[in-house]
């Protein structure tokens, strides 16, 4: 059986639910990746209100849904990164509180470790209903964002040394090794979108991020090639490497090399869709990605779980956008075959 096809609620966060879920089937969605913000998936609803997980169990069932993951990125964001008014924008009042940076990390901190305690809940109540649906992975998983103190420092100049760029990394596994913790008391695994901005956003960094929370087994990687391939990173690669830990994959198109030369890889502050920039994000199947080459490593390192379309593409419609993006998945992903192709030569077996 092919993989799920499922719909990251992020960037439809504008549209209620019991609205959005009809649309994302009628679209041809197997199930969401629900957002923790708009009111897709509330964390403290779900820990403390015990209506409400059964309630959006019931929403998904009526519209036969799946859920193989909740993702909180803003609050991750918030938890390594320098704080500004930024920040603000995306976070709720209780998070943000008086905006004293600390006092924001660590309340996105403990916020991103509810989230872990939420899935967990969430998750055990729909165990009878998602056996009626492709097993995926068997993880509990939370996507976020982790934030970095260093991405400021992302070009050399003034120089960087490598002891100041250790300090970041450092800082990263001081900041996650107890959320790591309480994930794993909780049997959830957390799943960087490795990402500029973030502590880890190519495959030497995603590398160093390991390394800098010793390896924790509870630390992976949301899968995304749009995020790597822009910036010359093998996307194809990262899924040979790193396995083992992808524990998510978002399905996001990109293309490259575009605009009119006045703009380069680090967008010249630009808005999206601007017609100089040299890259974008576009629709599945219409950027460079080559999701064939992405679908057979997926294949060939057994990863089991969802394919979840992230779609962003500030040129087209989104309804229109993301139906062609889940019948493209859906066209392109195949089972893995489980005789070999040239079985039938040997008498034996005929």
């Amino acid at each position: 059986m092919s993989r799920p096809v499922t719909l990251f609620t992020g960037q439809w966060a504008d549209i209620p639910a019991e609205e959005l879920f009809p649309k994302v089937k009628a679209m041809g969605f197997d199930g969401v990746e629900l957002a923790c913000w708009g009111d897709h998936f509330d964390v403290q609803a779900a820990l403390n209100d015990p209506a409400y997980i059964p309630a959006r169990w019931e929403l998904l069932k009526k519209h036969g849904l799946a859920c193989y993951a909740i993702s909180n990125h803003l609050v991750g964001q918030a938890i390594c990164d320098p704080i500004d008014d930024r920040h603000k924008a995306i976070l709720s009042p209780a998070i943000w509180g008086d905006g004293d940076p600390e006092g924001v990390r660590q309340r996105a901190a403990q916020e991103l470790i509810d989230t872990a305690k939420a899935a967990r809940k969430f998750f055990d109540a729909g165990k009878e209903y998602m056996a009626g649906h492709p097993a995926g992975s068997g993880k509990t998983v939370v996507n976020g964002f982790t934030g970095s103190s260093i991405w400021g420092a992302l070009y050399a100049f003034p120089p960087t040394s490598q002891e100041y760029i250790q300090k970041g990394f450092d800082d990263f596994g001081k900041r996650f090794k107890p959320i790591l913790d309480a994930f794993d008391k909780e049997d959830v695994y957390f799943a960087l979108e490795v990402h500029p901005t973030e502590i880890a956003f190519d495959i030497v960094s995603a590398q160093r991020a390991i390394e800098a929370v010793g390896g924790h087994k509870r630390f992976g990687f949301n899968y995304d090639p749009s995020h790597l391939g822009y910036q010359g990173v093998d996307y194809v690669k990262f899924i040979y490497q790193f396995s083992d830990r992808i524990h998510h994959a978002h399905m996001k198109d990109v293309w490259w090399g575009h605009g009119d030369g006045t703009v380069g890889v680090f967008g010249g502050h630009t808005d999206f869709c601007d017609a100089r920039r040299y890259w974008d994000f576009r629709s599945v199947g219409r950027g460079d990605i080559n999701f064939e080459e992405v679908i057979v490593a997926l294949n060939d390192t057994r990863y089991n779980g969802p394919l979840s379309i992230e779609w962003e593409d500030g040129r087209m419609d989104r309804f229109h956008g993301a139906t062609e993006s889940c019948a493209f998945v859906k066209n392109l992903d195949f089972p893995r075959n489980t005789v070999a192709f040239d079985a039938a030569f040997d008498k034996s077996n005929q």
